[in-house]
């Protein structure tokens, strides 16, 4: 992903884990060509904007100006099918103008949430759950999640309640798999009752969202009837069909079990590395670590 396989600055190093990303998910990739949903690219987004912030203190580094440099350059335009009306990776780009609006603060307290999120995701096991395992990173992400909910800065009609939504819809399809592995005690997401409002998610797409109500109860209000297996089966298998914003059905909440614990393996790595070494996997064991993480995870997509 770098010109002639080398990346000589951060940026560079920077961008070529974006394409990566944008590759594993949208690319032509038979492993991963069910995954092309649009909001995929809010977390691609999101930790593209936290690693560019970690240089804050450098002229330049901001989204705006890897936006110029970078997103328009050719190797953003490789074709894409199935993903609305998206041609290519800059299109989906382009869905998301919102991100430049958000400050560093907000969008560290952001990327926060999504890897506390992610995390979740990736350490859940249906068959073997260890419910006492999830409840404080749960709790962890509701906390969090209504500090920043509450701030009064963030209004209906700003980026960052888009991306709180779409965390809230998957932090609530969590929830509803851990209920189906008999983990009853994952809180709700606690909110203040709010005005409807119409949110558009794309240029598209929209959607009534409604916040909760302060629930007492441990039911989500979000759940809707569990589906047979075969209809989740047969769900699971047609996750380019999924609507910009989603349910928390059974069988959504596998797609996306799939789509986090994937994401987790791609680009936590790829943010740790950055932290040390900017991507610079140097060690073979870490290579290794990393290519049977992936490998395990396809597995478990593909059963």
């Amino acid at each position: 992903y770098c010109n002639n396989k080398i990346c000589n600055t951060d940026l560079e190093k920077i961008n070529a884990g974006c394409l990566l990303l944008f590759n594993q998910f949208f690319g032509s990739s038979t492993s991963f060509k069910y995954h092309n949903n649009i909001n995929i690219v809010d977390y691609i987004m999101i930790w593209l904007s936290y690693m560019l912030n970690l240089k804050k203190n450098e002229r330049n580094k901001n989204l705006e100006y890897f936006n110029k440099i970078y997103i328009n350059n050719d190797k953003y335009q490789t074709s894409i099918d199935k993903v609305g009306d998206c041609s290519n990776y800059k299109d989906l780009i382009d869905k998301k103008k919102y991100f430049l609006d958000i400050s560093n603060e907000n969008m560290s307290k952001i990327y926060n949430l999504f890897k506390i999120l992610c995390n979740m995701y990736t350490d859940f096991d249906k068959k073997n759950p260890d419910c006492a395992k999830y409840i404080p990173k749960a709790n962890e992400f509701v906390k969090n999640y209504q500090e920043l909910y509450g701030d009064s800065s963030i209004t209906e009609d700003s980026p960052y309640y888009k991306l709180l939504s779409t965390l809230s819809n998957d932090y609530d399809n969590f929830k509803k798999e851990c209920s189906d592995a008999n983990c009853k005690d994952i809180p709700p997401l606690q909110l203040i009752e709010k005005t409807q409002v119409t949110v558009n998610l794309s240029e598209h797409t929209s959607k009534q969202i409604s916040k909760q109500t302060v629930e007492t109860s441990e039911q989500s209000p979000k759940q809707s009837p569990k589906q047979s297996p075969e209809q989740t089966v047969q769900t699971v298998q047609k996750l380019e069909q999924i609507s910009e914003v989603t349910s928390s059905s059974s069988s959504i909440g596998n797609k996306l079990f799939t789509i986090l614990s994937i994401f987790g393996a791609i680009a936590f790595f790829l943010g740790i590395s950055y932290k040390y070494s900017l991507f610079g996997f140097r060690k073979r064991a870490q290579k290794q670590y990393l290519r049977e993480k992936i490998k395990n995870i396809k597995k478990r997509m593909n059963h």
